[in-house]
């Protein structure tokens, strides 16, 4: 009965909010909070709070509450076994023969097959001192061929 007076005082404020905010001329905000302040009463009015209120001082439901924690830490466990591990043993083998087989991905661009790459000039290499921050990003840029 508390949970439910509380409610009830808690949309009247916001109803009480959103009627001055409306009498400032923000309707579309008056609007928003009138919404929020609507949805304490109506959990009242469906009979959310009284289940609630009634779950929480039952020794049962929070039985309940630790058996699906419980089911859902085992899950996420197994998840991340399973993607540590890589499934079971034929599909770890498959993979590696696979990865043997393919040293080159089939989608690779023609620079990192080494075909068609020309010779290019080496860059003449800069004085440490001259300031320049980019010189790391410009290796690995012609590194990659770009």
């Amino acid at each position: 009965m508390i949970a439910e007076t509380v409610c009830s005082a808690v949309s009247v404020a916001g109803l009480g909010i959103a009627a001055v905010t409306a009498y400032r001329k923000r309707f579309l905000k008056a609007a928003r909070i009138a919404a929020y302040s609507l949805v304490p009463i109506g959990l009242v009015m469906t009979g959310v709070v009284g289940w609630l209120a009634d779950t929480a001082f039952s020794p049962t439901a929070w039985a309940g509450f630790v058996v699906l924690g419980g089911a859902w830490a085992l899950f996420m466990i197994t998840r991340a076994v399973e993607r540590r591990g890589g499934g079971t043993r034929k599909e770890r083998k498959a993979a590696k023969a696979a990865a043997e087989r393919e040293a080159v991905a089939p989608a690779a661009s023609a620079p990192s097959l080494g075909q068609g790459v020309a010779a290019r000039p080496a860059a003449t290499p800069r004085a440490k001192g001259s300031g320049d921050d980019f010189s790391d990003i410009e290796a690995i840029l012609k590194k990659h061929g770009i």
